[in-house]
C-alpha cells in the first residue's frame, strides 16, 4: 500500500531522491535530510502504515531487530559513543511525518542533540490510576 500524498512513500517510490544506506524486502534505510547529528539514519517501512498501531506486529518487530542491526553498524563505522533510537506516533509526541519510521541518532559526549527529557516523579496516586486503567 502506498500513499501518494506521503513524502516517505515518494522517496520509496524514488520520486524524491534518497541515500541509501541499506535495504532489504521491506524497509529502506536512509539518511535524514535533516539530521539532528552526523549519520542520522530513517529506517522506513516499503508498505505505507501511518503509525506503528497501524503496522502488523511482525512488520514491527522486523523494524526493531534491524535498528539494533543498524545501530550496532553505526556505532563500530561512525565511532560514535551512543545512539538514541526514536519511534514516535502522533503528533502530540512529535511525529512529523505520518508514515512509521525509525530515527537512528548517532551521539557523541556533550553533543548539543536534545533528544532528552527532565524526569518527573511517578506519584502514588498517579501510579494507582495507570495500573487500574490496566486492570492491574
Amino acid at each position: 500500500m502506498t500513499d501518494h500524498n506521503c513524502i516517505f512513500c515518494k522517496i520509496l517510490a524514488g520520486d524524491i531522491p534518497s541515500a541509501v544506506v541499506y535495504e532489504d524486502d521491506d524497509f529502506k534505510v536512509i539518511l535524514d535530510v535533516g539530521p539532528a547529528a552526523k549519520g542520522h539514519m530513517l529506517i522506513l517501512p516499503k508498505e505505507h502504515y501511518a503509525d506503528i498501531m497501524a503496522m502488523p506486529e511482525e512488520l514491527v518487530a522486523k523494524a526493531f531487530i534491524l535498528a539494533k542491526k543498524m545501530a550496532t553498524k553505526m556505532e563500530s563505522v561512525l565511532g560514535c559513543d551512543g545512539i538514541n533510537v526514536v519511534q514516535n506516533n502522533h503528533e502530540a509526541a512529535g511525529q512529523t511525518v505520518f508514515h512509521f519510521h525509525i530515527h537512528l541518532i548517532p551521539r557523541m559526549k556533550h553533543d548539543k542533540v536534545g533528544v532528552t527529557w527532565k524526569p518527573g516523579t511517578l506519584t502514588d496516586e498517579v501510579k494507582e490510576e495507570v495500573l487500574k486503567k490496566f486492570g492491574r
